[in-house]
This record gives C-alpha cells, structure tokens and sequence, in this order.
C-alpha cells in the first residue's frame, strides 16, 4: 500500500469505523502494511482529525512495557499522536463510540521545554530538565481492530489504539529519577487487575521520552512545549465494562497514593 490514494482510503475507513462506533477486520481494511506505510495511514488519519478541528496536545507511547507485549504479542513499541478531544479529567467518563474500550495505567509527562534530538542529543537527564511535572494517567485504549486482532503495523496504522486519556493528579515527586520506582495498581474496586512499576517503561519514564524524541526527530518532528507524553501501559490492559469504574492507584512507599479514575457509563 504505497499510493497516496490507498493510503487516504485506509485512514477514512478508520475514521469512519471509529466515529460510528464500529470495529473492522483488520486484513480485510488494510492489508498487511508496511511500518512505513502504517504510519503514512496514521498520519493521514490524524489530518482527518485536524480537519474535524482537533489538535495535537501530545503523544502515547505503545508496548514499552514488557506485560503489554506479552498480552498483545507485540515484539516492539510504537508511537501515534494524542488530540485535546482524547483529553479526560480524573472521573470522566468514556465516549460512548469507544466500544471496546480497555484501561492501562501510564506515568504522563507534561514538557515544559522542547526537545528536538536533530539539535542535541536527547537522554534521560535532558528530558527531565525539560518536563514540567510527571502526572498520574489512565490511558483508555481503543482498537478499530475487531477484538483486539492486529499486528504491530495495524495497530501502529490505527493510531496505536489511541482512545482517550484521563489526566489525573501531578505525582509528588521530589525527583524525576526516582518515577522508576513509582508503583501503580489498577483496581474496579473490588479487585486489583494489575500491578507495576515505572521501571517497566522502557526500564524508565524518562527513557520512553528520549526514545520518543529520537523518533520524532526521524519523522522531522519534535517534542513542544506543552505536549503530554504518556509512556506506556504499566499493567496489562483491562476491559472496563459498560456501568463500571477503573481506578489506578500511584504511590511510593507510605510516603503518597495519588488516583485517577474513569467511568464507562
């Protein structure tokens, strides 16, 4: 799938698929892409989303945990944008045309200044120099892919399942170093779904954003000011089912817990 033409089909039967509320074969939609066309298609389907008149506040990172890969049976990670309609609060509720909406827990960066690797190289201390503040998040993931069935490149062509995500509180952080050792539960209230710690991004938050950076910067792009990074599922990603609530909780030690929630009406 090399034509412009195919490319802009693939993205508006994306397009179309998630605003109905419907999910798709993904072979049947768009073959078996490359990860070079996958992410033409990805950026075809972001400029659908420009013209519905949203824009660009950031950027998810896929499958830089080890549990993620495992439960997608991904051999990598990828990257796709985040928009402000994507944005929730902490209690929000999922948009009704997630159908089959699943939560994962993810330490979000706020950058306070740009990172751009074509200028200097970007590590785990210049990204801490630019973050603003690290922020507990909920990433709703959703799939136009029928039940979750995809490859890497579908998935990527997809926007890496790009749903939503809920912006909780700032983590109290004294030092960015230390979000490795930050520990996430993800809870419905009754049960804990998950467990994890920000070491298993990427073996480090700051890492993911680096990495994201030097990718960026092979698309000739860059991180803004003012972009959230979220840097990847923690725990496996649960179901929340509809009249349900998913809790992550993020804490160190006994020293703070902070929560960020959502609801699926």
């Amino acid at each position: 799938m090399t034509a412009p033409g195919a490319v802009a089909e693939a993205a508006e039967r994306i397009w179309t698929a998630r605003q109905a509320g419907r999910t798709l074969d993904a072979e049947a939609t768009i073959g078996l892409p490359t990860l070079a066309n996958a992410y033409a298609i990805q950026r075809a389907l972001l400029d659908l989303r420009l013209a519905a008149g949203e824009r660009v506040v950031g950027w998810k990172l896929g499958y830089t945990s080890e549990v993620m890969r495992r439960q997608m049976g991904i051999d990598r990670p990828n990257i796709g944008p985040l928009t402000d309609w994507m944005l929730l609060g902490s209690g929000d509720a999922v948009h009704e045309c997630l159908v089959q909406p699943r939560v994962e827990p993810e330490i979000g960066l706020r950058i306070q200044t740009a990172l751009d690797s074509r200028q200097a190289p970007v590590n785990r201390h210049t990204v801490a120099a630019a973050v603003e503040g690290a922020y507990a998040c909920l990433e709703v993931v959703h799939s136009t892919w029928t039940g979750y069935r995809f490859n890497l490149e579908q998935n990527t062509a997809d926007n890496a399942s790009a749903g939503q995500v809920v912006v909780g509180p700032r983590l109290p952080v004294t030092d960015l170093m230390a979000l490795d050792t930050v520990a996430v539960r993800l809870h419905d209230g009754h049960h804990t779904l998950g467990q994890g710690v920000g070491a298993d991004a990427d073996g480090h938050p700051l890492d993911a954003v680096a990495r994201l950076a030097r990718e960026l910067a092979a698309m000739d792009r860059r991180l803004e000011a003012g972009d959230w990074v979220i840097t990847g599922g923690l725990t496996k990603a649960c179901a929340v089912e509809v009249g349900g609530r998913q809790e992550g909780v993020f804490s160190a030690g006994d020293a703070w817990s902070v929560e960020a929630a959502v609801l699926r009406p």
